[in-house]
């Protein structure tokens, strides 16, 4: 890797922790469209993993306060039976029509959201909550976005933003677990890869506090539109995949 490289790796992992410090989620997202450019697509999967326990046990433990339980445990349950089904299930299906598809349906509920008021809120049961999680590890397993289902659940229940990212970070940070656990098993961690960690651990850090700075200066409708927002990119690229050049 280059300096160029080195830079923009750099300022991508800053970016990354700046959003999830922010909004919860969609570090994965923001970091991929520069890392695929820069290095292999095993690399970048492996470092959104390992990052991806950082930034949601960093958040867990700042909103510690809001955790709840009761409504973490059937959601991570589903969505860690989920995602090794949904990996498996990506053999038999045709990858380019299902990331367009889960794609338009993500962009038009954003849309679709952005532009009228925010749901009334909705009760909803441990069985009801265990499917959304099963759906969203499926769909975590089948496009890599691990977190999607759940955090639209938790915004159709009305609740603060701390609360609502007091319930889908724990979901998430199980969603990392258990790719993180594939990932090992595979040898996906690398030495290459260990030392790329520890290169943007600071500026992902530096990005992380800032983002949670800002975080704490936003209301609840603020939160939801950007919440909302980062959805409708998440499935704009699904639909326009960025293009992926290997590279050390």
């Amino acid at each position: 890797m280059d300096e160029m490289g080195l830079v923009l790796f750099a300022v991508a992992a800053f970016a990354g922790g700046f959003v999830s410090g922010f909004s919860g989620f969609a570090m994965g997202l923001v970091v991929s469209g520069v890392w695929l450019h820069i290095v292999t697509p095993v690399q970048t999967a492996a470092l959104i993993a390992g990052y991806g326990l950082l930034t949601q046990g960093y958040g867990i433990l700042k909103l510690r306060q809001a955790l709840n339980w009761r409504a973490i445990w059937p959601l991570s349950l589903g969505t860690t039976i989920g995602i090794p089904t949904g990996v498996v299930l990506l053999t038999y299906l045709s990858p380019v029509h299902l990331r367009f598809g889960v794609g338009t349906l993500l962009a038009l509920y954003a849309i679709y959201s952005l532009a009228r008021p925010a749901f009334k809120p909705m009760k909803i049961g441990i069985m009801a909550d265990i499917a959304i999680g099963l759906v969203n590890g499926l769909v975590g397993g089948l496009t890599g976005l691990g977190g999607i289902v759940s955090t639209i659940s938790c915004q159709w229940r009305g609740w603060t933003k701390d609360v609502q990212r007091g319930v889908f970070q724990p979901v998430l940070f199980a969603a990392f677990v258990v790719i993180s656990i594939s990932m090992g098993i595979t040898g996906a961690f690398t030495s290459e890869t260990v030392k790329l960690y520890g290169l943007g651990l600071p500026f992902l850090l530096a990005g992380l506090w800032s983002g949670f700075r800002l975080y704490g200066k936003i209301d609840d409708e603020m939160f939801r539109k950007a919440v909302l927002a980062l959805l409708l990119l998440a499935g704009l690229s699904l639909i326009v995949p960025p293009m992926v050049s290997g590279g050390a």
